[in-house]
């Protein structure tokens, strides 16, 4: 009969299978060998600054009938291209090509795109270090760059 050892110096044996056992779960091992920070753009941190490259839509997934409106940005840290969704009614109009903006995780599950958006993980929430919402609502006015 196999099994776990129960002898009175087993910690060790225990331990050591424990730690192998470990890397069958795939959490474990995308956490030990860092995968999400080799493949995310933004290296691990919430928020990025970038430059907004050009303006593009795409069509909502069915059943859904939009088009999402989001920008093209390169990212200054390592000069990446993302998409990033703009969030509510009239963004894309606040929001200009090479302006500066900061994106951050959309929040989907694990890590991926959220609702009816195909592949864009990303949202703006600041424009010329100006909050998106603020510009929106009328409380400030874009600031000249």
């Amino acid at each position: 009969m196999g099994g776990k050892t129960r002898g009175l110096f087993g910690g060790k044996s225990l331990r050591r299978r424990r730690a192998k056992s470990r890397w069958y779960n795939k959490w474990y091992t995308r956490r030990m060998k860092q995968l999400k920070e080799k493949s995310d753009p933004l290296e691990g941190s919430s928020q990025a600054r970038g430059i907004v490259l050009e303006k593009v839509q795409f069509e909502a997934k069915q059943p859904n009938s939009a088009m999402r409106k989001c920008v093209r940005v390169q990212l200054v840290k390592n000069g990446r291209q993302v998409t990033a969704f703009c969030p509510r009614d009239g963004a894309t109009k606040l929001i200009d090509e090479h302006d500066e903006v900061i994106v951050e995780c959309i929040g989907g599950a694990m890590g991926k795109s959220k609702g009816d958006i195909p592949g864009v993980r990303w949202q703006v929430i600041k424009v010329n270090d100006q909050s998106l919402r603020a510009l929106q609502k009328g409380i400030i006015e874009k600031a000249r760059k």
